[in-house]
């Protein structure tokens, strides 16, 4: 059984299966995105000019953060940093530069869309698209597969020997768990005015958890797991923390945490005229 195709040719022109999934994995995101806004009642006219400065910081931020965690691998031959159609690309990176430069962003061109309230409606965004993505990007890359296996479920991958676990169809169903487990949340709590920050929380949780388990169950280690493992287990602490925190107000105040009212919140009415 062969790999599954890495790359193809169009003439001379050679075109990377990956680097086209990434493309389709963006305009799902931006797309989605774009309809959430609308359904919240804010405009999204000024999505375009911001989505173009978050996908390129995204893409610098993933491939600084893995290169560095693999600088050994770099040294040989600096310029194979920019082969970004072979793979390489950490999540962690890619978020940790992608969220601020898309809120600074929103701020000035949608001052009345705050950034908690912003960061509530991306969130399912992002994990819907992390799952497209999983499917269309390490999937079709080089040394996209897990540790090895004689499992039936076991794949081949292009630059790996042997069956491997597939990691990203994994990868994918764990994302597909969270944006379910995110929709049913948004769907209890939107008879009311959504108490800002509880779906960022519970995504960061949920997805940082699965992140920890991918790296210790299914990938090989090598030097950037640790980290990740790490930083996997501190997100989800501090996400299960930032709920708790809120279900605990919401107690105070004698109210449910559900259905609960946010008073700094506007209502999509109120959102939409304003933009």
């Amino acid at each position: 059984m062969r790999p599954i195709p890495i790359e193809f040719h169009i003439g001379p022109l050679v075109v990377h299966t990956y680097g086209i999934g990434l493309a389709v994995t963006f305009w799902f995101g931006y797309r989605y995105f774009a309809y959430r806004l609308r359904k919240a009642g804010y405009s999204d006219r000024w999505l375009a000019g911001t989505f173009v400065w978050i996908v390129v910081s995204a893409i610098i931020g993933a491939r600084a953060v893995h290169v560095v965690a693999n600088l050994s691998d770099y040294t040989s031959n600096p310029l194979t940093v920019f082969a970004i159609w072979q793979g390489g690309l950490s999540s962690f990176g890619g978020l940790a530069l992608a969220i601020p430069t898309g809120l600074l962003s929103a701020r000035r061109r949608c001052p009345s869309l705050r950034a908690a309230i912003a960061a509530d409606l991306v969130t399912p965004v992002l994990v819907a698209s992390w799952a497209l993505g999983r499917l269309l990007g390490p999937q079709l890359m080089i040394a996209g597969g897990g540790k090895p296996t004689h499992q039936w479920f076991g794949m081949y991958y292009a630059g790996e020997i042997g069956r491997r676990l597939p990691v990203p169809i994994f990868q994918a169903l764990e994302c597909a768990a969270v944006f379910g487990v995110l929709m049913l949340l948004e769907h209890r709590i939107d008879k009311a005015v959504r108490p800002t920050g509880v779906v960022t929380a519970v995504g960061v949780a949920l997805w940082s958890l699965s992140r920890f388990f991918d790296e210790y169950l299914w990938l090989p280690h090598d030097v950037g797991s640790l980290p990740i493992e790490v930083a996997g287990l501190v997100l989800f602490a501090t996400g299960t923390a930032f709920v708790l925190w809120r279900a605990l107000g919401a107690r105070h105040a004698k109210r449910p945490l559900l259905g609960s009212q946010d008073k700094d919140a506007p209502s999509p009415v109120s959102a939409g005229s304003r933009t």
